[in-house]
């Protein structure tokens, strides 16, 4: 059992138990030119060391800071938030708005929690993984009681948080250990350490807890089977008996959010059943009757939550990206004007009279905000610093379509440094979101920034067919045989680029993480003429040895995106378009990262297309981390590849 205790205002890590000072794996030893920017647990190939200058250019955006709002204070008086002020992610209590971070937690990994509900004097619920392995554990801190805390998972498999009941006497954790391959349920103690009590067991099936009734009796829980598809039930806390919610119509259906009303009797779920977006429906759970309630919105409803007393719903929207900010009384619905940005992770106050939740904008960090009702007011509750730049100099993104190869418009956002002109125009940077079931949406990137103000390259980020938020038909597009649909999108887009005056169509780079990655490798495999180079960061370099590979509890929900591999048209569809198979095709200089401890696109995806690229004649830079997996989450690595990125960009992007 991990024990802490309060030394001068800090949490000591007494024990090897948690996860502070883990040594993670070390990394292969290809480096071959000496750096003193480049932290230890990296190793790189190729890469030359990064100039002084470039680096203290860099180093004002890299010491920009964020700030997400994690919950109220069980008294209401203070916001939980999440921000760092050393190398990773911590939370902080802020007492009033605008007031001093004070720091709860201090582990070296990033630590995600919120509060234990009820009267537990401020005790902590956090998640934890050990050197991006997200094999994460889950920990209880009890503020009251000189910091001390204890492990509730234990510590080998990976472990969720789920809804904890509104008395914080249980929590339910999704857990893999029972065989390391199903996410069962079970329900905590938090008083009681690794003592978890089974309640479902899936059995090949991905089932995810939702919430808990108030009266702690019923949960709604969702069966996970794609983006496009899942099935929603009830589950008997008590017996195990689940109780299937019929979806209206014949055909598979996708459920987002999902929350009970205050008495049990209902639920309010985000469900594409009645169009093509997510609409909100209010379920009476006796009858199974569905009442629509955003029929006239085009757009996905993202996140619902319900004030237990009075029983107002807020609920947030995807509109083109950005997001809207609803409270639906009865079946009337008001939204709420913000700045143009994100918002997520909104919560009641305790009283009811305010909502919490972040707020990230293109041209400002993300931050704690709240609202007060019914007016409206808004109340910035953090200030994250900005590194010291002129925040009048930050881009906004214009929102454009642009024509693909079939007709379709492809939404992107076109972010165009002050510099570009036709007399000048700009080298541009295509950055493609990963997923591939996800979406770029306008929030704050230094690293953008300062492509855009200090190395004058123009950010392009496409919504490719695949993305949410347009729609389930346009989600689909790209699923199985059609996956090289997508990268030909990117082809659409060189063509666009070309039209553009202000922006140089000979000097195009393509970046992208996890499918992203694919993504890149795909575009350099298809129009290595028309790119400069490309960077992969924990990219998918073959879709059959990714899912061979990619860890068990994973497997069945990629299939079910990418195709089966074990079917033969399936596997010789792979084998036709894996990178790994068309290298030779790869005209440009590379660029790969990845995290060793990777549990999601297994390092060996790295290892294998290196060296197809390098048979090639063509450069090829490395940057391994032996401490990260999925994404480079400490500061001083991500500083790190951030400098080379910017390097790589300067020698093969920018030179002419």
């Amino acid at each position: 059992m991990s024990r802490w205790r309060l030394m001068t205002g800090t949490v000591v890590v007494i024990t090897s138990g948690l996860v502070a000072g883990v040594r993670a794996a070390d990394p292969p030893r290809t480096t071959t030119i000496e750096d003193p920017l480049r932290p230890a647990a990296i190793a790189t190939s190729e890469v030359p060391a990064v100039p002084a200058k470039l680096a203290e250019r860099m180093r004002r955006y890299q010491n920009v800071r964020s700030a997400g709002f994690r919950g109220w204070a069980p008294d209401g008086r203070g916001m939980l938030i999440r921000t760092r002020f050393g190398n990773t992610t911590q939370l902080h209590l802020v007492e009033t708005p605008g007031g001093r971070r004070r720091q709860l937690t201090f582990f070296d990994e990033p630590v995600e929690g919120r509060f234990l509900p009820g009267e537990h004097q401020g005790a902590l619920l956090l998640s934890m993984s050990r050197g991006g392995d997200e094999n994460n554990q889950v920990y209880l801190l009890r503020a009251h009681a000189g910091k001390s805390g204890y492990r509730l998972t234990d510590g080998r498999s990976r472990n969720i948080l789920g809804p904890v009941r509104s008395d914080g006497l249980f929590a339910i954790i999704h857990s893999t250990r029972r065989n390391g391959r199903d996410t069962d349920l079970y329900i905590a103690d938090p008083q009681q350490p690794n003592r978890l009590t089974p309640l479902l067991e899936t059995r090949g099936e991905y089932w995810r807890a939702k919430d808990w009734s108030r009266d702690g009796s019923l949960l709604l829980i969702n069966h996970y089977v794609s983006i496009n598809e899942s099935y929603p039930a009830i589950l008997d806390v008590a017996t195990g008996k689940k109780t299937a919610i019929p979806i209206p119509g014949s055909r598979p259906a996708a459920y987002g959010a999902m929350t009970f009303t205050p008495d049990g009797r209902s639920a309010y779920v985000a469900t594409d059943t009645n169009g093509e977006f997510r609409q909100l429906a209010r379920i009476n759970l006796k009858t199974m009757k569905y009442e629509f309630l955003t029929e006239k919105l085009p757009w996905d409803v993202t996140s619902v939550t319900v004030e237990p007393e009075l029983g107002l719903v807020a609920f947030t929207t995807n509109e083109d990206g950005a997001s809207g900010l609803y409270l639906l009384v009865g079946r009337k619905f008001r939204r709420y004007d913000l700045p143009l940005g994100i918002v997520s992770g909104v919560k009641f106050s305790p009283d009811g009279t305010r909502l919490g939740f972040t707020l990230s904008r293109p041209d400002a960090p993300a931050d704690a905000w709240a609202m007060r009702l019914p007016d409206g007011r808004l109340t910035r509750w953090t200030y994250s610093e900005v590194g010291g730049l002129d925040e009048d100099s930050f881009v906004v993104p214009e929102r454009i379509r642009y024509k693909t190869f079939d007709g379709r418009p492809v939404p992107a956002y076109v972010y165009r440094p002050a510099s570009a002109s036709k007399q000048t125009p700009a080298a541009v940077l295509v950055h493609i979101h990963g997923g591939p079931e996800s979406q770029y949406r306008p929030y704050f990137s230094p690293t953008d920034q300062f492509y855009l103000n200090e190395l004058g390259i123009a950010v392009i980020r496409p919504n490719v067919r695949g993305s949410a938020g347009y729609g389930k038909t346009y989600v689909r597009l790209d699923n199985g045989l059609n996956r090289e649909d997508s990268v030909k999108d990117i082809g659409a887009l060189l063509d666009w680029i070309g039209t553009q005056p202000d922006l140089d169509a000979s000097r195009v780079a393509v970046y992208g993480g996890s499918y992203g990655g694919y993504m890149v490798l795909g575009s350099l495999v298809h129009y290595s003429d028309r790119l400069k180079a490309g960077i992969d960061v924990v990219g998918i370099a073959s879709f059959e040895t990714f899912l061979k590979n990619t860890k068990a509890y994973r497997r069945d929900l990629r299939r079910a995106e990418y195709g089966d591999e074990r079917k033969p048209e399936i596997r010789k569809f792979f084998h036709r378009i894996d990178p790994i198979h068309n290298a030779a095709r790869i005209r440009t200089a590379l660029l790969v990262a990845h995290g060793v401890n990777d549990p999601r696109v297994p390092f060996s995806e790295a290892q294998q297309i290196v060296p197809r690229v390098r048979a090639n004649g063509q450069t090829v830079w490395t940057v391994y981390a032996g401490n990260e997996g999925h994404g480079f989450r400490k500061k001083a690595n991500r500083d790190y590849l951030h400098n080379v990125v910017a390097r790589f960009l300067q020698e093969h992007l920018l030179k002419k």
